[in-house]
């Protein structure tokens, strides 16, 4: 293994936000992103931090990483959200995606955590496949559903 898991810092937002945005490419949604490296260091590492993150690190290059943050479950109580796991393209098959999920996985159940929940785009059959073998629950009956920030607006506008 010629890379290693550590928890992110400050410093290491540039390359997560490449990795964010490489992510957003694979998912064919290439203008998608719109966080900026400062939000991610005001948001990750202020007195409150929004999120925490692993990074997969090889000969001083972030590889990899794992956003996550706690959300609360009325049914389940405590839970995560896994947000985006993500390696760089030529780096995939290394084993680094794997131990950032662990990494998550680990935290979660040392943190007594009662769930990890997280989406994958149902043609990434790679890692539907991978999920599957790990044991986590693929829910294909449920959708998701979201509101961007415009249509909030609107929706407030018009109430």
């Amino acid at each position: 293994m010629g890379f290693i898991i550590r928890k992110g810092t400050a410093k290491d937002m540039e390359s997560a936000l490449d990795l964010i945005t490489e992510l957003a490419v694979f998912e064919k949604e290439p203008d998608a992103v719109e966080i900026t490296v400062d939000d991610l260091i005001k948001d990750g590492f202020s007195e409150n931090p929004k999120f925490n993150i692993f990074v997969a690190e090889e000969e001083n290059s972030i590889i990899g990483i794992a956003l996550f943050y706690e959300r609360y479950s009325t049914w389940k109580g405590k839970t995560i959200h896994l947000e985006d796991l993500m390696v760089t393209e030529s780096k995939r098959k290394l084993g680094a995606g794997k131990a950032l999920y662990t990494a998550v996985l680990k935290y979660a159940f040392d943190n007594n955590f009662n769930r990890v929940a997280w989406e994958v785009i149902d043609w990434n059959t790679n890692a539907i496949d991978f999920y599957k073998s790990t044991g986590a629950t693929y829910l294909n009956d449920w959708s998701v559903v979201q509101m961007n920030k415009e249509n909030l607006a609107k929706f407030i506008q018009n109430s």
